[in-house]
């Protein structure tokens, strides 16, 4: 075959040519509006601030599931950004440390939950068997067993110690308002406060005794107990 037989089959035929441009017009008749058709309306555009949020968020709500399921050796920061579906680099972008992401973790779902917990009785409690048994219930999920897991590590890291030391206080004395709001507890008379404690203290334990052992029939007759001591004890 010669050079101009090879180059006159590798040129495009007419009808070729013509199939080539009636995909393009029909291409472009199915992208472009028919006359003065509105044209679809585009995708809302989320600010850069608004996504950086969101990928905060997800990082902290992981770090909690991770922390609860893992414990604090099993939870890096790779498995946390895995678990949030973001890359490592952008978790380290938000948390520079390992610390900083745990404990920033832990504080915005007890926010989380704080809110929540207000939330339930939007008009006050009528019944303090209520309050006690949501009380409980703060320490009877993922939460305080992802908390559990960073007080066992600061008692032996000393670099993290004292930042979860700090960061218990401030969520101790939280649920306390919460617990004197929610009972209608006069704190200004004598043992008043010493029983809003006791009753957070008794809760701890009862969600202590919960990672091992599910006895819900006993938890509801504390609950109830707790309940008539309240009534006494606050009037």
């Amino acid at each position: 075959m010669s050079t101009t037989e090879a180059a006159e089959r590798a040129e495009p035929t007419d009808a070729n040519t013509d199939a080539t441009d009636v995909t393009t017009d029909a291409t472009t008749d199915a992208t472009e509006p028919a006359g003065n058709a509105p044209r679809s309306p585009r995708l809302p555009h989320v600010p850069k601030q608004d996504r950086s949020r969101a990928t905060r968020q997800r990082l902290l709500a992981a770090a909690v599931a991770a922390l609860a399921e893992h414990g604090w050796a099993g939870s890096t920061v790779s498995v946390v950004a895995e678990r949030a579906g973001v890359s490592r680099g952008a978790a380290q972008h938000h948390f520079r440390t390992r610390e900083d992401l745990f404990t920033a973790a832990v504080e915005y779902v007890a926010e989380e939950r704080s809110t929540a917990l207000r939330a339930l009785f939007p008009e006050g409690a009528a019944d303090r068997r209520e309050v006690v048994a949501a009380l409980v219930d703060l320490y009877t999920g993922p939460l305080f067993r992802a908390a559990l897991h960073l007080w066992v590590a600061a008692s032996d890291e000393e670099q993290l110690r004292p930042r979860v030391t700090e960061l218990e206080a401030r969520v101790g004395r939280e649920t306390h308002r919460i617990a004197v709001e929610l009972l209608a507890a006069d704190e200004s008379r004598p043992g008043v406060r010493e029983t809003v404690q006791g009753l957070l203290d008794m809760s701890r334990g009862l969600g202590l005794a919960n990672l091992l052992t599910n006895d819900e029939g006993r938890r509801e007759r504390v609950v109830a107990q707790w309940g008539v001591l309240l009534d006494e004890a606050l009037g």
